[in-house]
């Protein structure tokens, strides 16, 4: 599978960004492992679930919103600042690599996880994260809806009451214009080639392989033990060690001019 190929370099980029994780957070170690995505066989999704548009209020069920394009998932929770923001970031990015045409190839759906989360959260973070050509319809949903989406994916994410954060993979989620499940993608590691092949393929009902599981949580900080995951803690050890190491060449340049004065 494609995503499978991901550079590491993207994810140390990624979970460097959601270190930043709330600082109150309580979830367990047990909590955690039960966050991932893994879709049963022939997953499909109810495209005739209702979510409101972010945009304006009408309600839209999500073969509407599709339009007989493949659609590109991508839940969120709404007021996350941590990885939700370069997810988005990052996946418009790639799309807009793509040269693909949003308008006729694919419909890219934000789909927000808490439904507390009203149009004005939603929007709040397009302004944040501005997607440009890539026009991602924000939706918003009840939790009835929420819940038969995601589990019909098998996307499972915990909230935390105690910070109002949510922990949830960082994936998107690759749908067929009928909304039988084509791939799951990490957001985080996504290039305009593959991602313009995947898009392809699912417009025309193919599929690739599906991950059992993405570990990559938007959820970063461990304060039930009040340290970093180890995962994040290698990360950070790394990016840290590699600053060092960018600080000694810049010296060790400037040094040479200066003998050189």
């Amino acid at each position: 599978m494609r995503h499978r190929r991901a550079t590491g370099f993207g994810l140390v980029i990624g979970l460097a960004l959601l270190s930043i994780g709330p600082a109150g957070a309580r979830l367990s170690q047990a909590d955690l492992a039960r966050v991932a995505v893994a879709p049963p066989p022939d997953a499909r999704a109810p495209l005739d679930l209702v979510f409101a548009d972010a945009a304006d209020g009408s309600r839209r069920t999500l073969a509407e919103a599709g339009a007989g394009r493949p659609l590109l998932l991508l839940p969120v929770d709404y007021t996350c600042r941590n990885v939700c923001d370069p997810m988005l970031a990052l996946t418009a990015a790639a799309l807009t690599a793509t040269g693909l045409d949003p308008d006729r190839d694919y419909a890219f759906l934000l789909v927000g996880l808490d439904p507390r989360d009203g149009p004005e959260s939603a929007q709040a973070l397009l302004r944040a994260e501005p997607a440009g050509d890539a026009r991602p319809r924000a939706l918003v949903g009840e939790a009835g809806a929420v819940a038969a989406l995601t589990g019909s994916l098998g996307y499972r994410f915990v909230p935390d009451p105690d910070t109002d954060s949510i922990a949830h993979p960082a994936a998107a989620i690759l749908l067929t214009p009928e909304g039988r499940v084509a791939r799951v993608l990490a957001p985080l590691a996504l290039n305009g080639r593959d991602l313009r092949l995947a898009l392809v393929e699912a417009g025309e009902g193919r599929s690739g392989g599906l991950a059992d599981r993405l570990a990559l949580l938007c959820y970063g900080f461990d304060a039930a033990k009040g340290i970093y995951t180890p995962l994040v803690r290698r990360i950070l050890t790394g990016a840290a060690a590699a600053t060092v190491l960018a600080i000694a060449l810049l010296i060790l340049v400037l040094g040479r001019r200066a003998g050189r004065a």
